[in-house]
């Protein structure tokens, strides 16, 4: 038997529950014909996804956690897992932000590449959820990158 859920985990199970979030991670188990089972913290485990996208080893729709089986001792190995806290702070995410979530994701993460060549270094989501956490490395920005130096308004400063 499961241990009690804390309000906070509690709370967020539902709010991502009532937002569609949830349904939305169940519904690509399903989908990809992952088994899902019951983690810490209110949290569905999906293992075994093996779908090319997305390329992640693991991500999260709303209360659900997918990931590969290449990562599953991450899952395995309990709540003190980084990969596990990692996914669990972007399902927190969903519940503030609800389906606006992904796109808002996407946005950062788009921002994150141009910024620092990858998606994750400089998408605040990730940050947010410890880039560390997720397997990530902190990347030094790019400086911008201007074409024409001579309309460039700090050329000469």
């Amino acid at each position: 038997m499961a241990p009690p859920l804390s309000r906070r985990h509690a709370l967020r199970r539902a709010v991502n529950l009532v937002n569609g979030t949830t349904a939305a991670g169940l519904l690509a188990a399903r989908l990809g014909r992952v088994p899902v089972r019951q983690g810490p913290g209110g949290l569905l485990l999906a293992g075994g996804w093996n779908h090319p996208l997305p390329r992640a080893a693991a991500f999260t729709l709303g209360n659900v956690i997918l990931y590969r089986s290449r990562v599953s001792q991450a899952f395995d190995a309990g709540p003190a897992s980084a990969l596990l806290r990692h996914e669990a702070r972007h399902s927190s995410q969903y519940a503030v932000l609800g389906p606006a979530f992904l796109p808002l994701y996407f946005a950062a993460a788009g921002f994150s590449k141009l910024r620092s060549g990858d998606p994750a270094s400089s998408n605040i989501f990730e940050i947010l959820a410890g880039l560390s956490d997720g397997g990530y490395r902190t990347r030094a920005s790019r400086p911008p990158h201007h074409r024409n130096h001579r309309n460039c308004p700090n050329r000469g400063v």
